[in-house]
């Protein structure tokens, strides 16, 4: 194999796509990116057996062949080269040489023969979204998919749904449940978790100049085309948990308040809490005011926020991180929050219904 291909486009491409490949596998073929040259383009592939990226790029090719190179080797190199322009030639005993002006690397490559055959979907729903709608939803509500596996899997995941023209994202991880909704025409019912991981693979292809995105769900993988990007992830099994039972459909207490700055008060207040899952900051309503304060062995913080309760005056411990990440998240200057006393399930709601719908819920935590 021998290709002449801008740094640029390489550089850009290797950086997207070593951010799926295989750390410390037992198949060392998986920490490393296919590269195969025919005609006048070079196809780019990363697999670790979950999800997928392949890209392709255009390139001058003298000679046609392919090759595994060591991802995060051939990042390395690739961005740290100065010309313009990098000629890539391997030969048949897998020595890979990479030259760029007056540098010169030779590196050992892998056999392509040895790599696993990425899957495609090539039967399944077609859904064309806006890039930056899909971005805000994903947004909106990745923060509260569950980071570890456990005894419940499906919940590492992102349930997206499409039901009578609403498209529904729904993350939750036992602490806290995000859900955002979007009015969506010409889409089908459709029902499916994608990993949390891959999700968020995705929204980092997107950016200013990808006006939309496609997607095809198939019984076991969905694919995303993203601005020449094709990714493709394996779907979580199973049945996601049935959310809707722990949404109140009545509150106690309630109050509106500006989210900007509740944001602010609750930083402040944050500062002395070292490990925001042990320590509460703690949230005493009164008919006028929220008084927030913690106390932590760096000491004590008190700040006292107006706003107007309706209900009786009683205190609620919240995790801080939980709550700063629901709040930057509801894209709305007002929100709506409803309350259950001290021991139930925080709700927030968008306070007018043309503000962009989400629902968010955060568990209390106990305080002495």
């Amino acid at each position: 194999m021998k290709i002449t291909v801008e740094r640029s486009l390489l550089n850009e491409a290797v950086s997207r796509l070593q951010k799926v490949v295989g750390n410390k596998t037992s198949m060392p073929v998986l920490e490393g990116i296919l590269i195969s040259a025919e005609s006048e383009k070079v196809t780019l592939i990363a697999y670790n057996l979950e999800m997928g990226m392949k890209k392709e790029i255009t390139a001058v090719c003298e000679e046609e062949g392919d090759i595994v190179i060591n991802a995060r080797i051939l990042s390395d190199i690739v961005r740290k080269l100065k010309g313009d322009y990098i000629v890539i030639e391997t030969n048949e005993r897998l020595t890979c040489t990479i030259r760029c002006l007056d540098t010169v690397f030779e590196i050992m490559g892998m056999a392509a023969s040895d790599y696993p055959e990425m899957p495609i979907v090539s039967e399944g729903e077609k859904i064309s979204l806006s890039a930056s709608s899909f971005s805000d939803m994903v947004r909106g509500t990745l923060f509260a998919v569950s980071q570890i596996e456990g005894t419940k899997p499906i919940l590492t995941g992102l349930n997206i749904t499409a039901k009578n023209g609403i498209l529904q994202f729904v993350g939750i991880d036992g602490f806290r449940l995000a859900i955002r909704r979007e009015k969506c025409e010409n889409i089908n019912d459709m029902d499916f978790v994608v990993s949390g991981r891959a999700v968020n693979e995705i929204v980092k292809l997107i950016d200013e100049k990808c006006e939309n995105i496609e997607i095809v769900v198939g019984k076991r993988l969905i694919s995303f085309n993203i601005d020449g990007y094709l990714f493709i992830s394996r779907l979580l099994d199973g049945d996601f948990v049935n959310f809707e039972k722990i949404i109140p459909q009545e509150s106690k207490e309630k109050t509106v308040i500006s989210r900007s700055d509740f944001i602010d008060a609750i930083e402040r207040v944050s500062l002395l809490i070292n490990d925001s899952f042990t320590t509460p900051v703690r949230c005493g309503f009164e008919s006028d005011f929220v008084n927030i304060s913690c106390a932590t062995a760096a000491g004590r913080v008190n700040e006292k926020y107006e706003l107007k309760l309706e209900g009786e005056p009683f205190e609620i411990g919240l995790n801080s991180r939980y709550l700063l990440e629901a709040m930057r998240a509801c894209d709305a200057e007002k929100v709506t929050v409803k309350f259950n006393g001290p021991n139930t399930g925080v709700l927030i709601l968008p306070e007018n219904e043309n503000d962009i719908d989400f629902t968010y819920i955060i568990m209390p935590m106990r305080i002495k």
